[in-house]
């Protein structure tokens, strides 16, 4: 490399790191936000899953040893699904801080390299993203919905504003999105402890009274229920795993608060609340038999709290909705960041918070979803038989991607690794198997969703990797550019800014702003902006700047997955290319592609149609970088896929 072409890593000072995700903060205040917003898909279980389990589509005899063997397969599940293997192992998997299906894929795929079977972990990467948003659909409305049938059983009279009431709430918790979450949120944590606490006392107090239903945590109840009646046990499955949705959102949600904090108040607070009302609701069951059964829920209260209950419980339903439609928005900027999804519109609603987002696209689809969903299936007990499918194929997919990592990255001992991979396939195996037999009952919709999706998302990344192949094929390699430029073009004063996908060659607006237009401004700047297999990139390593001479620059912005791509925000803190950027002396040069569907190969011709059809509906890059509108010139040009 010349003297004029030195590459420098410019520091910038002006941005809001977001490292790790969360601020420090006390372990106690950590491990409140964390009961406020991680817990509420799995907190708000206790509502329906055991009603589920006895009066669902596959009943059972509700006699002293299947209540025994329901509650003993809820709390060693709770175990080994969310305590062991979530809190105790995968949680450890962070990347960078992060965690979910998609931070954990990029961590394998970041350390793996080009290995042979890397490919196949993508793929399970990207269809557990998928089942993610059939699950994001179905959690709200079973949540919500199950809460305010809450309302029939306090006066049957009311039966008929249970679904008016429960698609209010829904619409007014999406219509709620655009304004932001923070100063609802503060709320999250003292009503959540005000939930989790009474369900507690409301357990303790039936425990009281048939104290026999201790004997259910003994684990040879739950293998004496396989024994009596195998058959059932296994079809039981399918709700027993109800207990556990919203494991796989304490690994998803700990970029936010921490692994010790989320472990801290699941160990020390959430699992003992849940285990006491399940031992509750199991004890109410043996006392009072059939009757109690319509909600063993709401009738653990006193008749005169069932109302106050209705409404806590709802509260903590709608924070369980949110908390997912948050996740939704979360992993859509992920997918976006790593190339699976295209480009969409961002807003964010807190200028502090990097995390609060906004996607009007993912929010105005999910709630046209969930009411569908409602109105389709109006009880919960029929979104049940929907519900779980996604989740526990999300865990299996979970337990995949934990082998490659403690074989292939970790080189946990075989002795250690193996038994313990045994075990967590097993039960993941057979909670996906059972509920598999709820397809028709209405489980097809989550695999319907999570299909769509998977094509949409591999449709995506196989076309943008073959257009960027295209485009690099024809471009000309920018050395013998600038030689050519030298003494072919005129130089206008001012900045000019070719945006780039590729770090390599000529950007085509270039080649054709040339062609076209005869000039070329004072100073070139092809830029280009990678998203890393991180995160966060910090500040100072955010620009990559080259001098290629003859006032050519190439500056390559770097930026994690969970981070946004504000591109005059990082040139404000680059002053060693020429001097600082003067926006109203720059001007920025985008490429746009029209695509031409021919018979050559490297994709199904099924999909190409599709994949030009998602690129036409993509956010302009000029919103997606945050471009000053009337700085922004678009070239078009025509590729063959």
């Amino acid at each position: 490399m010349t003297s004029a072409q030195n590459t420098a890593l410019v520091e910038g000072n002006g941005e809001n790191t977001h490292h790790g995700g969360h601020k420090k903060a006390s372990l106690g205040a950590m491990a409140v936000g964390a009961i406020g917003v991680v817990f509420g898909d799995i907190g708000t279980s206790p509502i329906y899953a055991l009603r589920e389990t006895f009066a669902g589509h596959h009943p059972l005899d509700l006699d002293v040893e299947h209540i025994y063997g329901v509650i003993s397969l809820m709390f060693w599940s709770m175990i080994l699904v969310v305590t062991v293997k979530y809190v105790a192992i995968v949680m450890r998997a962070d990347n960078k801080g992060e965690g979910g299906s998609l931070a954990l894929l990029a961590l394998i795929s970041k350390n793996a390299g080009k290995k042979s079977w890397t490919a196949g972990i993508v793929l399970l990467g990207i269809f557990a993203t998928a089942l993610f948003y059939g699950d994001s659909m179905i959690t709200p409305a079973v949540s919500v919905l199950s809460a305010v049938e809450g309302v029939g059983v306090y006066s049957p009279a009311l039966s008929n504003l249970i679904l008016p009431l429960a698609i209010g709430i829904l619409i007014f918790l999406f219509a709620i999105q655009r304004a932001g979450t923070s100063k609802v949120a503060a709320f999250f944590g003292p009503i959540m402890l005000l939930y989790f606490g009474t369900i507690a006392v409301l357990g303790i107090i039936s425990i009281a009274a048939t104290p026999s239903i201790l004997y259910a945590l003994m684990p040879h109840h739950a293998i004496n229920f396989f024994i009596i009646d195998g058959y059932k046990a296994f079809l039981a499955l399918g709700t027993v795993v109800l207990a556990v949705t919203g494991a796989e959102a304490l690994y998803a949600d700990m970029g936010h608060f921490g692994r010790k904090p989320i472990g801290v108040s699941w160990l020390v607070f959430v699992l003992p609340a849940l285990i006491l009302n399940y031992m509750g609701q199991g004890a109410l069951l043996i006392r009072d038999g059939a009757p109690a059964l319509e909600s063993p829920f709401y009738l653990l209260a006193p008749e005169w709290f069932q109302l106050p209950l209705i409404i806590i419980a709802t509260m903590a339903a709608i924070i369980a909705s949110q908390a997912v439609i948050t996740g939704a928005f979360s992993v859509t900027q992920q997918a976006i960041q790593l190339g699976f999804i295209p480009r969409l519109q961002i807003e964010h609603t807190s200028a502090s918070q990097a995390g609060q987002i906004y996607i009007p696209t993912i929010n105005w689809f999910l709630m046209t979803m969930v009411i569908i969903l409602v109105l389709t299936f109006q009880s919960s007990s029929n979104l049940t038989a929907a519900y779980g499918i996604a989740v526990t194929g999300a865990m299996l997919i979970d337990s995949c991607l934990l082998a490659v990592l403690l074989t292939q990255l970790w080189k946990w001992k075989l002795y250690y690794s193996i038994p313990l991979l045994a075990i967590f396939f097993i039960v993941d195996i057979a909670y996906f198997g059972a509920n598999l037999t709820k397809v028709p009952d209405g489980g097809w919709f989550p695999l319907l969703i999570g299909a769509i999706i998977a094509v949409l998302l591999t449709t995506w990344a196989r076309g943008r990797m073959i257009l960027r192949n295209r485009m690099a094929d024809e471009s000309m390699p920018l050395d013998i550019f600038i030689q050519s430029a030298r003494s072919s073009a005129q130089r206008a004063p001012g900045t000019a800014i070719f945006m780039a996908s590729s770090p390599d060659g000529v950007p085509s607006a270039l080649l054709h702003n040339i062609k076209h237009n005869k000039v070329l401004h004072e100073r070139v700047v092809i830029l280009t902006v990678q998203i890393l297999d991180i995160p966060h990139v910090r500040p100072k390593e955010r620009a990559l700047v080259t001098d290629l001479g003859d006032g050519f620059f190439r500056i390559v912005l770097r930026y994690g997955f969970m981070q946004e791509s504000n591109v005059p925000l990082a040139l404000k803190n680059i002053n060693i290319c020429g001097g600082k950027f003067d926006m109203m002396k720059t001007s920025f040069f985008l490429s746009r592609q029209t695509l031409r569907t021919t018979k050559k190969g490297g994709m199904a011709q099924w999909r190409k149609p599709l994949f030009s059809w998602m690129l036409r509906n993509a956010a302009n890059a000029m919103d997606f970088f945050k471009l000053p509108t009337n700085r922004v010139v678009e070239l078009g040009s025509q590729v063959e896929i």
